[in-house]
C-alpha cells in the first residue's frame, strides 16, 4: 500500500536523474570552450548519458523483475553517487565523458526500478496520483538543473557540481534504504522472445509509450528551441529563460492534477493522452505563428500543460496494462521510448528548421504530435494485462 513515506524517496530518485542529466548538459558548452574541444566532442558528451540509458534500461528493467526493484534502485543510486564522486577525486577534467557515462548507466538501473516501485507500492486506484507526483518531481529537476547547475559551475567549476550530485544521490540512497520496503519478485511464467515482442506490440504498451516519446520530444524542443525563437524575435536571455521555466513549472503543476483526475474517473486514459498531445501541438503552432513575448510565453504554457496532462496518464495506463511481474521490463522499454523522443524531437525540428525555416521545424513536430495523438485513441479503459 502506497504512503507518502514510501513514495517520496522514489520521487527524489526521479529528481536525481533529471537534475543530474540537465545540470551537466546545460554547462557542457562552457566546458568544451574552456577545454578547446570540438563541437563533435560536445555532441558526444551530450549523447553518452542518454546512449547508456537507451542500451541498458531494458536490461536493468528485466533484472528488476527477476530480483526485485529495490536492489536496483539502491544499487543504481549508489553507483550514480560513486561515478560523480570519482570525477571529483580524479581531478582530471578530461574524464567528464567517462563520469557522465557512469551516471547514465546508473540512471538506467534506478530509473525503471523507481517506476516499477511506484506502481507496485500504489493501489491501482491511485496510480494516476502516484505517477503525477513522480513526473512533477522530474519536471522540477529539469527546471532547476540548468539554473543550479550553472550556479554551481560558476562558483566552483565541474568538481563542485559533480560533488553536489554525489552528495544528493548518496542522501537519496540512504533515504530509500531506510524508507522503501522490500518488494519481492513475483512468480513469472517463462517468456520467449516472441512472447516479449507480442506483449510490447499490444496497444496497452504502444499507446502510452508513443505518448511518452511524443511528450518528451515536445519538452526537449520547448526547452531547446523556444529560447532560439525568442532570441530571433529580439527577446533577451532573461525572457527566454523565463519561458523555459514557465514550461517546466506548468508541467510540474498539471501532472498531479491530471493523475488525480484519472484516479477519480474524471479523465479517461485516451482523453488524457490525446488531449495532452493536441495541447502540446498547439503550443508548437503558437510558437510558429505568434510573434514576440506573447507567443513565446503562450507556447510555453501550452507545451507544459500538454506534457503535464499526458505524462502521468500514460504511465498509469502502462502500469494498469502490464502484468505486475513484468513491470520492470515494461518500464525499462517505455523509458527507451522517452529517450528516443528526447533525442528525436530536437533532431526533427532542427533538420526542418535548417532546411526550411524555424517555423517549419515547430510545425513539423506539431504534425507528428497530432499523428501520435490519433494513434493513442482507443478504448476508454486500460487494456487488461496479458
Amino acid at each position: 500500500m502506497e504512503t507518502q513515506r514510501t513514495v517520496w524517496p522514489l520521487y527524489a530518485a526521479g529528481f536525481v536523474t533529471a537534475f543530474g542529466a540537465h545540470s551537466i548538459a546545460a554547462s557542457l558548452g562552457a566546458y568544451t570552450r574552456e577545454e578547446h574541444a570540438s563541437l563533435l566532442t560536445l555532441g558526444l558528451l551530450l549523447a553518452v548519458y542518454d546512449g547508456a540509458e537507451v542500451v541498458l534500461k531494458p536490461v536493468f528493467g528485466s533484472l528488476a523483475d527477476r530480483i526485485g526493484p529495490r536492489p536496483l534502485l539502491l544499487g543504481g543510486l549508489f553507483a550514480f553517487a560513486l561515478a560523480s564522486a570519482a570525477f571529483v577525486l580524479a581531478g582530471n577534467p578530461a574524464l567528464v565523458g567517462l563520469a557522465r557515462l557512469g551516471q547514465g548507466a546508473a540512471a538506467a538501473a534506478f530509473s525503471p526500478a523507481a517506476g516499477a516501485l511506484v506502481a507496485r507500492l500504489s493501489p491501482p486506484k491511485r496510480h494516476g496520483r502516484a505517477f503525477g507526483g513522480y513526473g512533477a518531481w522530474k519536471s522540477i529537476g529539469y527546471t532547476l538543473g540548468p539554473l543550479l547547475g550553472g550556479a554551481l559551475v560558476t562558483a566552483g567549476g565541474f568538481p563542485l557540481l559533480f560533488g553536489t550530485l554525489a552528495a544528493l544521490a548518496l542522501a537519496v540512497t540512504l533515504w530509500a534504504l531506510l524508507t522503501v520496503p522490500a518488494v519481492p519478485p513475483l512468480p513469472r511464467t517463462r517468456q520467449t522472445v516472441l512472447d516479449l515482442v507480442r506483449r510490447l506490440g499490444r496497444p496497452g504498451f504502444l499507446r502510452p509509450t508513443v505518448t511518452l516519446a511524443a511528450t518528451t520530444a515536445a519538452l526537449a524542443v520547448g526547452v531547446g528551441f523556444l529560447p532560439v525563437a525568442g532570441a530571433a524575435a529580439g527577446l533577451n536571455a532573461l525572457v527566454t529563460g523565463a519561458a523555459v521555466s514557465v514550461l517546466a513549472l506548468c508541467s510540474a503543476l498539471v501532472q498531479p492534477w491530471s493523475g488525480r483526475a484519472l484516479d477519480r474517473a474524471h479523465l479517461t486514459a485516451a482523453a488524457g493522452m490525446t488531449g495532452g498531445l493536441v495541447l502540446a501541438a498547439g503550443g508548437l503552432v503558437t510558437a510558429a505563428f505568434v510573434p514576440g513575448v506573447v507567443g513565446i510565453l503562450a507556447a510555453a504554457v501550452a507545451l507544459g500543460a500538454g506534457v503535464g496532462l499526458a505524462t502521468p496518464v500514460a504511465f498509469a495506463h502502462l502500469a494498469a496494462s502490464t502484468p505486475p511481474e513484468r513491470l520492470g521490463q515494461t518500464m525499462g522499454a517505455a523509458e527507451v521510448g522517452r529517450e528516443l523522443g528526447d533525442a528525436g524531437g530536437p533532431l526533427v525540428t532542427g533538420a526542418l528548421a535548417a532546411s526550411l525555416s524555424p517555423e517549419a521545424g515547430f510545425l513539423g513536430l506539431a504534425a507528428l504530435l497530432l499523428v501520435a495523438g490519433l494513434a493513442t485513441l482507443g478504448p476508454r479503459g486500460p487494456e487488461p494485462a496479458p
